[in-house]
C-alpha cells in the first residue's frame, strides 16, 4: 500500500513513517522545504506551496490512504496574523489536497486527518465524547471546526474520512513535554492555577499507532484521540517530579501571570477538557501506555 503524509517531517509524522515502513507501506511526502527532499524506494518527497496553491500532482500516483496531519502549532504567540496562520495551515492545505484530486484520475479512497479537543469547551464536570454537541466559543473551537468541515468535503470526491481529535501528545523528543519537565528539573516547577485542569493526553507512539490502525482497520468516522485515563495538571506535574525525584514546592501560578506573558493562549495552559476514547477502544484498538505514571517512566 501506498500512502501520502502531510506534516510528515513533524514529531507525530516521524513516528507514524516509520510505523508504516515496518507494516511494509510505501510513503510518499509533502513539504513546503525544498531542502526536505528525499526520494528512496519507499520514501519519497513531493514539493508544494499551499499559500500560493502548488503542488506535485504526482505526489498521488498510486496513492490509496492520504495521512493529514500538517497545520502550524498553536503553542506560538496568537498575534492576528499568527492566528490566520494557524487556520490558514489547516484549511488551506486541504482545500488544495481537494481540488487537485479532482483535477486528476486518482485512487485516494481515505484521508486519516488530524483533528483537535480544542473543540470541546472548557469544563471540570464534562466527560466529552465525540457526540457531544457543545463547542468551544473561543479560537481553538472555531479552528477546529472550521478544520473537520475543510476535511469533511473529501466525502465529495467520495473518500471516506476519518477525523482523530488529538489530546496533549506527550514525546521526549519535542512538544509540551520537555517544556514541562525542565522547570521541574530545575526545582522551579509549579502546577497551573489550582491544578484541576483536565489534561486529556496520548503518548506519541500510541497515537502513530491509532493513525495506523485507521488506515490498516479501515475505521472512518469520528475518534477521539487521547489515552483512557484523562489527569489533573496537578496529577501530570507531580507524577513527572516524582519520577525525576523532585519535589514540587512553588503555589500554583495565577492565571493572570501567564495572560499577561502568553496573552490569549494562555487558555492552553489552565483549558480543562476530559474526554473519552471509549469508541476507539470498543473498534478493537489497544493503548500500549493507558496511564500517565506508565508513560512518564517511558518517556524519562
Amino acid at each position: 500500500m501506498k500512502v501520502l503524509i502531510t506534516g510528515a517531517t513533524g514529531l507525530v509524522g516521524q513516528e507514524i513513517v516509520k510505523l508504516c515502513h515496518q507494516s511494509n507501506m510505501d510513503v510518499q511526502y509533502l513539504t513546503t522545504s525544498k531542502s526536505k527532499l528525499t526520494s528512496q524506494h519507499n520514501y519519497k518527497g513531493y514539493y508544494w506551496n499551499p499559500s500560493a496553491g502548488e503542488i506535485d500532482l504526482d505526489c498521488f500516483k498510486d496513492v490509496e490512504v492520504i495521512i493529514h496531519l500538517v497545520g502550524a502549532t498553536v503553542a506560538k504567540r496568537w498575534t492576528k496574523s499568527y492566528k490566520q496562520e494557524i487556520l490558514d495551515s489547516r484549511t488551506v492545505t486541504t482545500s488544495l489536497l481537494i481540488d487537485s484530486l479532482q483535477k486528476i484520475k486518482h485512487s485516494v479512497r481515505q484521508i486519516v486527518s488530524a483533528s483537535a479537543i480544542g473543540i470541546y469547551p472548557d469544563s471540570f464536570q464534562n466527560y466529552y465524547m465525540e457526540d457531544s454537541k457543545e463547542v468551544d466559543t473561543g479560537f481553538l473551537g472555531e479552528v477546529v471546526q472550521e478544520w473537520e468541515s475543510a476535511v469533511l468535503d473529501f466525502e465529495t470526491l467520495d473518500v471516506e474520512v476519518t477525523l482523530l481529535r488529538i489530546g496533549l501528545v506527550l514525546s521526549s523528543k519535542g512538544g509540551a513535554f520537555p517544556k514541562i519537565v525542565k522547570p521541574i528539573k530545575q526545582g522551579i516547577g509549579a502546577v497551573f492555577g489550582n491544578g484541576k485542569q483536565w489534561q486529556s493526553w496520548i503518548h506519541v507512539e500510541d497515537l502513530a499507532r491509532l493513525f495506523l490502525y485507521a488506515v490498516e482497520e479501515e475505521i472512518y468516522g469520528l475518534y477521539n484521540a487521547v489515552a483512557p485515563n484523562p489527569v489533573s495538571n496537578h496529577k501530570l506535574t507531580h507524577t513527572i517530579a516524582n519520577r525525576l525525584d523532585k519535589k514540587i514546592v512553588l503555589p500554583g501560578i495565577p492565571r493572570f501571570v501567564m495572560k499577561l506573558v502568553l496573552g490569549e493562549m494562555h487558555v492552553l495552559l489552565f483549558g480543562s477538557q476530559r474526554v473519552c476514547c471509549d469508541k476507539i477502544m470498543k473498534s478493537g484498538f489497544n493503548f500500549m501506555y493507558d496511564n500517565i505514571t506508565h508513560a512518564v517512566e517511558d518517556l524519562i
